[in-house]
């Protein structure tokens, strides 16, 4: 797909961030269409992060994951945390901070065309207002979903970011009908989880580090894993951690004891048995092939 210049790019993100992770796709407003998905990411706030604009040259829609913060859009302040969303547009005075005792970790995505307002209107989010959304994990994993995909590339990976795009609005407006407490708190429960890992696949190594992440019992991520995923949390961590490999040998190449490393493995032969488990080919093998392709 085409992608944003990164140099242009760089100087719309903010710097008072850490393990930032970020997807370009269209040059420019005029290229989006009625409505187009521009660029957008991941961000953790540094306990110092303050950003402030008033001529920004997209629409702008940012969700918290985490953490507490405040917003300024206009002439009104109100307050941030996990779970709540709101909207600007280009000529926004837009102020966002953290708050340094709990540094915010939040989604964002730039937009363009002139069917935005009526777009995020239509799901339920003003521009100018934030609100707080129900179904919070869902609408994580689908952001999570959105920007993995966003920095592949590939001939249908423009057309699988409009469709979890679109996906993702439809969770929001879905979510914005919705009471707090309508949600099943299990399933929440299940999806936080899933979401967790899904953020965090390559640090993650053990059900002991996925329950403590989430703060929570072994037992009860094991038993939600069983009830919603039809898996154990491991297999389902282990799957993910061999899809993000195979994603990076064929796109990188490298050595698969590079590969293993990222992932966490400390013994190549290890990850690469893990490998073929999953995937019913060594990755080595999966090399010769991209290199013969």
């Amino acid at each position: 797909m085409d992608k944003i210049d990164r140099q242009t790019a760089s100087g719309l993100l903010s710097q008072q961030v850490t393990r930032a992770r970020y997807f370009f796709h269209h040059p420019g407003p005029r290229s989006a269409g009625p409505l187009g998905l521009v660029m957008g990411g991941r961000e953790h706030c540094n306990p110092d992060y303050a950003v402030r604009r008033s001529n920004f040259p997209f629409y702008g829609l940012e969700y918290v994951a985490a953490g507490r913060g405040t917003v300024r859009l206009d002439d009104r302040w109100q307050e941030l945390g996990p779970g709540m969303v709101f909207a600007y547009a280009p000529a926004t005075r837009c102020e966002i901070r953290t708050d340094p005792r709990d540094p915010m970790v939040k989604y964002f995505l730039s937009l363009a065309g002139p069917a935005t307002p009526r777009r995020l209107r239509r799901c339920g989010v003003v521009i100018g207002r934030t609100r707080p959304l129900a179904a919070h994990a869902e609408i994580t994993s689908v952001l999570e979903d959105l920007v993995r995909e966003g920095q592949r590339s590939g001939a249908l990976a423009g057309r699988i970011c409009a469709a979890l795009f679109e996906l993702l609005l439809l969770k929001i407006e879905d979510a914005a009908t919705l009471a707090p407490h309508a949600s099943e708190p299990a399933r929440e429960a299940f999806l936080r989880c899933k979401a967790l890992i899904d953020a965090q696949v390559e640090r993650l190594g053990s059900l002991a580090e996925i329950a403590a992440a989430a703060g929570v019992e072994t037992s009860s991520v094991c038993r939600w894993f069983r009830r919603y995923q039809g898996t154990s949390p491991y297999q389902y961590l282990r799957r993910r951690k061999m899809n993000l490999a195979a994603e990076q040998l064929i796109e990188q190449g490298g050595l698969v004891k590079e590969a293993a490393q990222r992932l966490g493995f400390a013994d190549p032969y290890h990850f690469s048995r893990a490998f073929k488990a999953v995937h019913g080919i060594a990755p080595r093998a999966l090399l010769r092939s991209r290199r013969t392709g």
